[in-house]
């Protein structure tokens, strides 16, 4: 059995990070609003992507993982931009200290 991590965009320009082990069951479900969550008042979705994963824990791990990532991480993920995904991977900027001392 085969799981999958999944990213949904909706209409309001969200996204939605989720997974599950029968994929397109699951986005027949969201576009029917066949469960109340997330995307209910954001209908109509569009899925943008998806990986697949051998294993239920390893599918929750990746989506516990890009939920945190920031809106722009997401999109390096969706377009396959594999350098801005690692560019915004670095964290949070530094800059150099102006004080003088």
């Amino acid at each position: 059995m085969s799981f999958w991590v999944y990213i949904l965009e909706c209409a309001d320009g969200s996204y939605y990070v989720g997974h599950t082990d029968n994929l397109e069951k699951r986005v027949v479900e969201h576009e029917q609003n066949t469960f109340k969550c997330y995307t209910s008042n954001r209908l109509p979705i569009k899925l943008v992507f998806c990986s697949e994963f051998p294993t239920r824990d390893d599918a929750f791990a990746r989506e516990r993982q890009i939920k945190g990532w920031s809106r722009r991480k997401k999109q390096a993920l969706i377009r396959e931009e594999w350098t801005e995904l690692v560019k915004y991977s670095r964290g949070k900027l530094t800059y150099p200290s102006t004080s003088s001392g």
